[in-house]
């Protein structure tokens, strides 16, 4: 039972398709992470199945997909680099932890839903959802980083490009009140391995309350869905009850928790 460790994504995808394919859910932040990841692992048993793999970030955050918590606790990457963070499910990411010896303390507790049956809001909110488009990049990448902050990342310098991209491919909707007026947003990933995740979900302060999230996640899921995505997911944070339960009264169920923890600096 060893891991095995790549910068490779087709060689990644030749050694750990079955496990990815198996659950691409569970599966989801290593498949989107695949193509541009700075380092690939997979953990294989005596009998050559693969039960756990990770994903590094360029960044330096491993992310685990399905893994089981004796793959977790054998994990040692390359050259003996400890991670400052890692994330992933809740029990291999323990398992990981205390394997380390390190301390650590948990950032972030995260759970993963996926689609059922699309429900649309009830009562729907005014207004309609419309695709982003060229002229929108200013306000969403104002957005995107008002959306950082409020999730506790430190906001890029300029996201023009990151939102642009999702515009160009048609990925980005907004929720337009009856005056015309963006008062909400809602992103989906490109789809991998049959699974899209829907992130970016933001409400301006000002805006919120009136259901416009509800309507443009609704208009995103409902979009991925009618594309033939056979999975479309979402992250929550577990502190956020407001988001936690909108979605699952759109339909969402959950999947697995999700634990994102940072190690203490080693002792110089």
């Amino acid at each position: 039972m060893t891991w095995s460790f790549t910068d490779s994504a087709a060689a990644f995808r030749a050694a750990a398709s079955e496990h990815l394919a198996a659950d691409p859910a569970r599966n989801t932040a290593v498949l989107t992470l695949m193509d541009t990841a700075a380092r690939l692992g997979w953990w294989e048993e005596a009998d050559g199945r693969v039960t756990g793999v990770l994903a590094v970030s360029r960044s330096g955050v491993p992310a685990f997909g399905a893994m089981t918590e004796e793959a977790a606790r054998a994990l040692e990457l390359p050259g003996g680099e400890e991670p400052t963070e890692v994330r992933g499910e809740t029990a291999a990411v323990e398992a990981y932890a205390e394997a380390t010896g390190r301390p650590w303390t948990p950032t972030v507790r995260m759970r993963l839903f996926r689609l059922g049956e699309l429900i649309p809001p009830d009562p729907a909110p005014a207004g309609r959802a419309r695709l982003a488009g060229v002229a929108d990049v200013p306000l969403v990448a104002a957005w995107t980083r008002e959306f950082a902050v409020a999730i506790g990342d430190e906001p890029a310098e300029d996201y023009t490009g990151f939102v642009t991209e999702r515009i160009s491919e048609g990925r980005l909707r907004l929720w337009e009140a009856p005056d015309g007026r963006p008062v909400s947003m809602a992103a989906v990933s490109r789809t991998i391995e049959g699974q899209a995740r829907v992130h970016l979900v933001h409400t301006p302060p000002a805006e919120r309350g009136r259901g416009y999230a509800a309507g443009v996640t609704e208009a995103v899921s409902r979009a991925a869905r009618d594309a033939g995505v056979a999975q479309v997911l979402l992250f929550t944070d577990l502190a956020n009850p407001t988001s936690n339960a909108l979605y699952q009264r759109l339909g969402y169920l959950p999947v697995t928790d999700h634990l994102g923890v940072e190690f203490a600096p080693a002792a110089v």
